[in-house]
């Protein structure tokens, strides 16, 4: 058995420009694995797509790629029931006085995780000592507060059963697993079997993703007008969009809105988050033009769609009961 054991860091790989959502891609398909499995998810999440609304960003790329690729994505946290404990726990401690003193003793804990998921990161940085350590140590400081149980999402007794099933496992795989259980995961696979993200280089869709994301997270800070060249250089339906809301962020509302009438024109269905987020933009722009009918038009489109991040959902909700206007200064 070979298995590459990649962690995934939810929606916090758009905060590393060199371990995105696309990198998380390029490793598995550099693997060649014969099959992939999901550590932290169960087969009931995969097939309702919950990871969708947990903001999975590397399984946007990831399983599009294994299906194109007739790859079988298989989940194996039979217990994957049990994540939902530690919310559970979290929420009754906060209920009471002595609950919120408990929890606030393990505030430390989340500043080193802090560190880990928010620090800029390459695929190798997952294998050395301090990022595992810091790892380990918010693992283990629940468990010493806590106990092993609803506070930690039962992930020991969790990742010890996925580790049991992919020992049946005699191929080359890749095991995408979460940031948080991927430390204890390691601990169960026998080393000899299983492998850790080396050194690697990054391509150009990894580049190109990387100023996508640094373009959703648009900041004064920011050279508008260089980051405008760089999507101009990417291409592709989601640079039509950041570039939009970058010149609607610059007020320049007619320029905004013809990149999204562009964009509505053309096959934007990747990623799976883009149809939802472009419809609702373009309804509301098409509301500040006066373009009333257009609008709606886009809002029913959003909420028809078979899936809808959160934020577009309401964005379309509220634009169907009322035309979105800029507030001014």
């Amino acid at each position: 058995m070979s298995v590459l054991v990649i962690p995934t860091l939810g929606p916090f790989h758009i905060l590393h420009p060199r371990y995105n959502g696309v990198t998380v891609a390029e490793l598995v398909r550099a693997h060649q694995p014969e099959k992939i499995f999901l550590a932290s998810y169960g087969p009931e999440e995969l097939a309702a797509q919950r990871w969708r609304d947990q903001n999975e960003i590397s399984f946007f790329h990831v399983l599009p790629w294994a299906e194109s690729a007739g790859l079988e994505v298989e989940p194996l946290d039979a217990q994957s029931g049990l994540k939902t404990e530690a919310e559970l726990f979290r929420e009754a401690l906060r209920q009471y006085p002595k609950g919120q003193q408990l929890l606030s003793k393990v505030e430390a804990l989340e500043q080193g995780l802090h560190w880990v998921v928010s620090t800029p990161r390459t695929p190798e940085d997952f294998a050395q000592e301090p990022v595992l350590q810091a790892l380990r140590g918010y693992h283990q400081g629940h468990v010493q507060a806590f106990g092993e149980g609803p506070a930690t999402g039962f992930r020991r007794q969790r990742m010890a059963e996925v580790a049991e099933r992919l020992r049946g496992f005699g191929g080359c795989a890749v095991v995408l697993v979460d940031v948080l259980e991927y430390p204890l995961l390691l601990e169960y696979l026998p080393q000899e079997q299983r492998q850790l993200p080396g050194a690697h280089t990054p391509t150009e869709p990894e580049r190109q993703r990387s100023v996508l994301d640094r373009a959703w997270q648009l900041s004064d800070a920011d050279d508008w007008a260089v980051l405008l060249q760089q999507l101009r250089d990417v291409e592709g339906p989601e640079a039509l969009y950041c570039a939009a809301q970058i010149y609607l962020a610059a007020g320049q509302l007619e320029d905004a809105f013809e990149l999204l009438e562009e964009l509505v024109h053309t096959d934007f269905q990747h990623p799976a988050y883009l149809p939802g987020y472009a419809l609702a933009r373009y309804g509301q722009l098409a509301d500040v033009m006066g373009q009333r009918d257009k609008a709606l038009r886009a809002y029913r489109a959003a909420l028809g769609l078979s899936w809808v991040p959160g934020e577009a959902r309401e964005i379309a909700q509220a634009g169907q009961r009322t035309p979105f206007r800029l507030e001014r200064a």
